[in-house]
């Protein structure tokens, strides 16, 4: 089964998108998980109205690519 993580930045409307995209996945067969290193696909979910929620995504951006080093990996951001 393929595996899911995604962070969340921004408000709580935010929070409920999340709660969206992960029972939209679950039905494609994605399971959810909390460790990014197991992880098959890695989003996130950010606020493109919050410029703070916007500008903090751009950190993880480099992080999120290092997962890519010795594996595949898809990276997605949404907002």
């Amino acid at each position: 089964m393929k595996k899911l993580y995604i962070e969340t930045y921004g408000c709580q409307m935010n929070v409920n998108d999340t709660e969206v995209i992960f029972a939209i996945l679950a039905k494609e067969g994605y399971q959810r998980t909390e460790n990014i290193e197991e992880a098959d696909v890695i989003m996130a979910n950010t606020c493109s109205v919050r410029d703070n929620a916007e500008q903090r995504i751009w950190g993880r951006v480099d992080q999120f690519n290092l997962q890519r080093k010795n594996r595949k990996v898809a990276i997605g951001i949404l907002g």
